[in-house]
């Protein structure tokens, strides 16, 4: 059974976020909630590849919608979000698109209308999902390009250093022994053994410089990569 869709509501105001909560619900996803900036800057970084999904106001207490947008784009820049407002000037709506907002609603809207909207939205993340970079924290790694960045700068990886990191990655947060490490990068007609994968790992990490403590080592099994 494939996990539901998770969509995160930004709104100070209680009987908004309830609202927009119920329709999502009916129509089959997962809510969570933020009553601030701050709080929704703390579930975006928390629950990250499980969320697919912000509705963002922009006027909010602790941190404002513009600085939480900011801060979604450079963490996790294949994350869809749409900006929430009262304010329906033109002006603002072109600042929210360039800072990288996905779509602007202004209120008062109809739920209806907002649901639709993030349907399409949702559709057409799930139709570039294969080819967007992904995004781990200040790592992103875009598997079309091949290319891997960190902090904006470009890592010169060998053909197979990129294969391990991008297989790690893919399994985030899970134990993945050096065996299955070694058949699932360098194939099970391989005839090297386990320390080539441990002397990968160690050019990877050094590639990664201070990055690299996201791999961990499980003792006497393998590795897990795991962002803080």
């Amino acid at each position: 059974m494939s996990n539901p869709v998770t969509i995160l509501i930004a709104d100070d105001e209680d009987k908004m976020r309830r609202l927009v909560g119920d329709f999502l619900k009916r129509e089959g996803y997962a809510v969570v909630e933020a009553a601030d900036g701050g709080q929704a800057v703390e579930l975006v970084d928390r629950l990250g590849a499980d969320l697919s999904l912000v509705l963002l106001d922009v006027m909010m207490p602790v941190q404002d919608g513009w600085s939480v947008l900011r801060h979604i784009k450079s963490r996790h820049p294949a994350l869809p979000v749409i900006m929430l407002t009262a304010r329906t000037e033109e002006a603002d709506e072109i600042f929210g698109l360039e800072l990288g907002a996905d779509d602007y609603v202004g209120k008062p809207f109809s739920p209806i209308v907002l649901t639709a909207r993030v349907k399409s939205l949702l559709r057409k993340a799930a139709e570039v999902g294969s080819t967007q970079p992904k995004a781990y924290g200040p790592l992103v790694i875009d598997d079309v390009a091949r290319v891997v960045t960190l902090e904006g700068k470009r890592l010169d990886l060998s053909p197979k250093e990129y294969e391990l990191l991008v297989y790690l990655a893919a399994n985030q947060n899970i134990a993945v022994s050096r065996d299955q490490i070694l058949n699932s990068v360098w194939g099970y007609d391989y005839f090297g053994d386990l320390r080539t994968v441990d002397t990968h790992i160690k050019k990877v990490r050094a590639k990664l410089g201070d990055f690299g403590r996201v791999i961990h080592t499980v003792r006497s099994y393998g590795y897990r990569f795991e962002i803080d």
